[in-house]
């Protein structure tokens, strides 16, 4: 089976990132993939088996984006909930900048698009938003242990709340409607979460 060079299959999959996350999965023909990719039909399924294995790759490389982004937000901030309004913060930069395929979430776009009969699309992009709603209450367990959120809180119903906010404001983002607005409402989603912390002012 012929191979390619890591890089080469890194930079392959940034750009099938960027074509599902534009088009969607039903939406990026093969003959779109192979133009972006700059690989031959053989060479595409040869080394990702096929579209669903290219787009499932393709998946895990966004969702590795997302974990950076966050990770990156937490290391910065004095606390567990300062990092989650930092994160919601720099979503706006990140889903407004020129260079972005689109300002929805990939993984719900995909999510939307899918029929009854893909059940196994389905279920992967199920597992991927489990994932993030997973991380996310862990998360604030962490800051519930450290005395940052109310005592009577329940982080996994918390952590649904905040992915519904950051799927709605990527969401509303791809509207017509002023990258400051955008801002705005990210500032409205923190002063709202705030009410679940011990002190929202700080935050």
């Amino acid at each position: 089976m012929p191979r390619i060079a890591k890089y080469d299959r890194d930079k392959a999959l940034e750009s099938a990132v960027n074509l599902f996350w534009e088009r969607g999965y039903g939406g990026a023909s093969m003959k779109q993939i192979e133009q972006a990719l700059d690989m031959r039909p053989g060479s595409i399924y040869a080394t990702f088996g096929s579209k669903d294995g290219l787009f499932r790759e393709a998946l895990d490389v966004y969702a590795g984006r997302m974990s950076r982004s966050l990770a990156e937000a937490m290391a910065t901030a004095p606390s567990t909930m300062g990092g989650v309004f930092n994160y919601l913060r720099s979503l706006t930069g990140e889903i407004t900048a020129p260079d972005s395929p689109a300002r929805a979430c990939m993984v719900v776009k995909t999510l939307l698009e899918v029929t009854e009969d893909q059940q196994e699309l389905r279920a992967l992009v199920n597992e991927r938003l489990q994932a993030v709603e997973d991380h996310l209450t862990g998360l604030l367990e962490q800051a519930h242990q450290r005395g940052e959120l109310k005592a009577d809180v329940d982080c996994r119903r918390l952590a649904r709340l905040i992915q519904a906010q950051i799927m709605g404001l990527r969401s509303l983002a791809q509207r017509d409607i002023a990258v400051e607005d955008i801002k705005i409402l990210a500032e409205d989603i923190i002063t709202a979460l705030g009410a679940f912390t011990q002190d929202p002012v700080s935050h």
